[in-house]
């Protein structure tokens, strides 16, 4: 038998936050009240912590297979589990991209394998993410995957996303939108505003994610799919959301721990570490973010991890490919940016991202009988970010102070992150 306690947290429970200990056995949840007696268990002291469902991310790229170079599935789950999450969504382009069951399976076994969180596949929308015909739902959904997304690109053709829409609103699958229009954003390398004009350097308007989006919420209301969109940028994305959820289509988004905590203002540096697709927008873009993340507009904070070797970023701005990571840092930043109390914290987090993904083990409170995937949360816990378990290191967040710092993570009652606390 293994047991560990956790004692003195502040819990998310069923009726809401309250400081209990937690008592977990054999990777289930045996008790939660306060002042539980450790019966021979490992002890972690959770004092000023809060105790929620481990976090679960819908956009991270884990490269396997085929960019092995910037990240695997090993390395890449490692960096989650030091970052609180006991689930992972993987994005399927990588090289062959996961446009078929047996790929999807792969990218299960290989997180099974490396033991650190949950991995879950998301499957192409279209085969080869050439956007010209559909991928293998059918063999998608057998293996497993409830996410789909041509992510890194969006899926131009309007009837084929509507036949999608109408084939996945059939079986109960989500259709995930990388909302970036191509004409609009080619040769553009920021934000479209006053730093790239300062800079004279082409720009990305806003009009390129939010044209995306209106059609594609046209095509939920014909088909009645459900729509997922990725790493909202923009005040008007966020103004389209909030319509659509207005009208009761079945709308949900998400924001990025680094358009959070960035702005265009940043890339005035032309550090790479600064670019992404979709680029940083204004400061006004940024509170509007917030704002909505606090007030439930945007559902959930997700990662877009997306690892790039040194070699590939260490190149001039324009040359320097999209993507930063992020996976464990994001607790950190939405702890420093955001006024969210510890239920709306772990509701972003962890609870709504896994019922948009289906995960039925994750985003749960607190309670006996369920399983232990959990995170031990400092809230007020001040740090330096200076190093990264990931493989690749093209991280706007190291070398900067935040407040919130994971303590540990546990997969199904086992420590998966370096906890802080513990004693025998």
């Amino acid at each position: 038998m293994s047991a560990t306690l956790i004692t003195g947290g502040l819990v998310l429970e069923e009726d809401g936050p309250a400081v209990a200990d937690v008592l977990v056995v054999d990777g289930v949840v045996a008790d939660v009240a306060p002042d539980l007696a450790a019966h021979g268990a490992e002890v972690l002291d959770a004092s000023g912590c809060w105790v929620g469902p481990g976090f679960v991310d819908l956009h991270t790229h884990l490269r396997e297979p085929g960019g092995e170079y910037k990240e695997d599935i090993a390395s890449g789950t490692a960096a989650a589990a030091a970052g609180g999450y006991t689930a992972v969504v993987a994005m399927p382009n990588t090289d062959p991209a996961v446009d078929a069951g047996h790929l999807a399976r792969f990218v299960a076994e290989r997180g099974a394998a490396a033991g650190y969180v949950d991995v879950m596949p998301a499957g192409c929308l279209s085969a080869g993410r050439r956007g010209t015909a559909l991928a293998h739902l059918d063999e998608l959904w057998e293996a497993g995957v409830r996410l789909f997304t041509d992510d890194g690109d969006s899926v131009e053709d309007a009837g084929l996303l509507r036949r999608a829409m109408e084939y996945l609103q059939q079986l109960g699958g989500v259709v995930v939108q990388h909302a970036i229009d191509r004409g609009l954003a080619a040769g553009g390398h920021m934000h479209e505003g006053t730093v790239s004009s300062r800079l004279g350097m082409q720009g990305v308007p806003a009009l390129a994610e939010e044209i995306v989006v209106a059609r594609d919420l046209a095509l939920v209301r014909l088909t009645g799919a459900r729509y997922h969109i990725q790493h909202v940028s923009t005040a008007g994305t966020v103004a389209l959301v909030a319509e659509a959820k207005a009208a009761g289509l079945p709308v949900t988004a998400e924001v990025t721990p680094h358009h959070l905590a960035f702005c265009h203002d940043d890339v005035a540096t032309t550090d790479p570490v600064f670019k992404m697709m979709p680029p940083l927008r204004t400061a006004e873009d940024r509170r509007v973010l917030r704002a909505a993340l606090e007030e439930g507009v945007i559902d959930v904070v997700a990662t877009d991890h997306a690892p790039h070797a040194p070699h590939e970023k260490d190149v001039p701005f324009e040359e320097a490919p999209n993507g930063v990571i992020g996976l464990e840092w994001a607790a950190a930043v939405v702890s420093s940016v955001c006024n969210l109390d510890a239920e709306t914290f772990f509701t972003r987090m962890s609870i709504t991202p896994a019922a948009i993904a289906g995960l039925a083990d994750h985003g749960r409170r607190i309670g006996p009988g369920r399983v232990a995937n959990l995170v031990v949360f400092d809230p007020a816990g001040e740090w330096v970010a200076t190093t990264t378990v990931s493989r690749s290191g093209n991280a706007p967040y190291l070398g900067r102070p935040w407040r919130g710092s994971v303590a540990a993570t546990m997969l199904r009652g086992r420590i998966t992150s370096a906890p802080v606390g513990i004693r025998r």
